[in-house]
């Protein structure tokens, strides 16, 4: 592995590079929106093997090698309901190897390579021909108990790390989880998606679940509202900073207290229509953001994403298995409701993130380079990657600025791959910054504060961490 990777090939900004980097790698992990189950590091078991640890949970991987022929039951992907193919974990690690050089300048290489040479010390590149080796070296150390989950949670360095959870989840996990000694803490976050949304085919299981959890009665929409702020205080209890909201559209809309009862009411009769199923959650979204300027949490919006776009693929191996497509979204007047109600309030914070690249100069940069209450969040998903990072940077910052931004999220259900993904970026920001001062917009001792900011504090003041 070049010690140097990702700082940036000109040599004149170079020793700057390294200089920030050291700064930004002694900082510990901040992650406050990621997808890890705290089930997996309260059992603390170990890693069934290579292919359970590296390849099922994540969904870069399983939809590059389906791309190219490979099928879910080959890789013993879980269906719905819980079963599998039953498959040789060693031959579908041979598929991964054999089908390698399909992720040649990906993000997905980098991370793998990666979480090979700094977790394994396998300082080579995967081939078909070496795969056994390199199953084998794996394996061999999943058995030690340093590659435990908790001891990799120490290993890793992380001061703080979100979960996403349900809205009526237990949050048992999580009571368990704050009684150990950890070295950091597991917090939960509030994603109430299973509720804001009519279309979700289980939409109504999740409002009688709501019910039960809250004990609150949702018979009209006043007590619906009552009993997600009963659940967000639960999950504030619990250490709770920020709740998750992935949505189509950016689309908010204040109807009067009458309009939202009557709309509600027709959708517990079960009379769901694609124009008022929209018209819910963009009422939601702002429901949501008053109830954020009420209690603090951090609202956390994702638009733009066509999720689960495989019907066949959906029903068969459930939601998040890779088939999801970036749309192009809107913002401006689409925030412009909820802006006029909470943009102002200094309890309000919401850090905004997409997939439309568009949207970058032309509408984010723009309404976080105004409003208090507003950040941006960093590159996301199909942009998490090194030539994102650049262009992201490129269109926002000359507009909000660097402290109109949060810190790097990993966003990852792959536990292995979070220190190495906050690794990556500082690389990438610290020679973003050398080249910064090299071209006179930053001095080397404006670049030394960005970095720590950039690195840890931009996170830890805006989610209260």
């Amino acid at each position: 592995m070049y010690s140097d990777r990702y700082l940036g090939t000109d040599q004149h900004s170079l020793p700057l590079a390294r200089e920030l980097y050291e700064v930004m790698r002694e900082y510990p992990i901040l992650s406050p929106h990621g997808h890890v189950d705290p089930a997996l590091l309260l059992e603390n078991k170990p890693f069934a093997n290579p292919v359970e640890l590296l390849i099922t949970p994540d969904h870069y991987i399983t939809r590059m090698l389906i791309s190219q022929g490979v099928t879910y039951e080959e890789l013993s992907i879980p269906h719905a309901d819980g079963s599998r193919a039953v498959r040789d974990p060693r031959e579908v690690w041979r598929i991964l190897a054999a089908n390698w050089r399909a992720f040649r300048s990906t993000p997905s290489r980098v991370w793998m390579q990666e979480i090979l040479a700094t977790l394994f010390d396998i300082d080579e590149i995967i081939t078909p021909e070496r795969a056994d080796h390199f199953y084998d070296r794996i394996d061999e150390r999943l058995h030690d108990s340093e590659f435990l989950p908790q001891a990799l949670f120490r290993r890793f360095g992380i001061e703080v790390l979100a979960t996403t959870d349900g809205t009526s989840d237990s949050l048992e996990n999580h009571t368990a989880l704050a009684a150990l000694d950890l070295g950091g803490r597991v917090i939960p976050t509030f994603r109430p998606d299973d509720v804001s949304d009519p279309e979700r085919s289980q939409w109504s299981d999740s409002i009688e679940a709501l019910v039960a959890s809250s004990q609150q009665d949702c018979d009209t929409f006043a007590g619906f509202l009552e009993a997600l702020r009963i659940r967000r205080k639960v999950f504030k209890t619990h250490g709770a900073t920020a709740t998750d909201h992935g949505v189509v559209s950016a689309q908010t809309l204040n109807l009067s207290s009458v309009e939202k009862e009557k709309l509600f009411a027709q959708l517990l009769k079960g009379e769901i229509t694609a124009a008022n199923a929209a018209t819910f959650r963009a009422v939601m979204l702002l429901e949501h953001a008053r109830m954020a300027a009420d209690d603090g949490l951090v609202m956390q919006l994702h638009p733009g994403s066509c999720r689960n776009y495989s019907k066949e693929i959906a029903d068969r191996y459930g939601r998040d298995r890779g088939f999801d497509i970036p749309l192009p979204t809107n913002y401006v007047r689409e925030l412009q409701p909820l802006l006029d109600e909470v943009g102002f309030n200094p309890n309000f914070r919401m850090v905004l993130f997409t997939l439309d690249e568009t949207a970058y100069s032309r509408e984010l940069a723009p309404l976080a380079g105004a409003y208090p209450s507003l950040r941006l969040g960093p590159p996301w998903w199909f942009h998490d990657s090194l030539n994102g990072m650049e262009r992201w940077r490129d269109s926002v910052i000359e507009t909000a600025g660097f402290y109109n931004t949060v810190g790097f999220i990993d966003d990852t259900r792959a536990f292995c791959s979070i220190p190495v993904r906050h690794d990556v970026a500082r690389r990438f920001d610290a020679g973003y910054l050398a080249r910064e001062v090299a071209r006179h917009r930053i001095t080397k001792i404006e670049a030394l504060e960005l970095a720590g900011d950039i690195a840890y504090n931009l996170s830890k003041s805006y989610f209260h961490l």
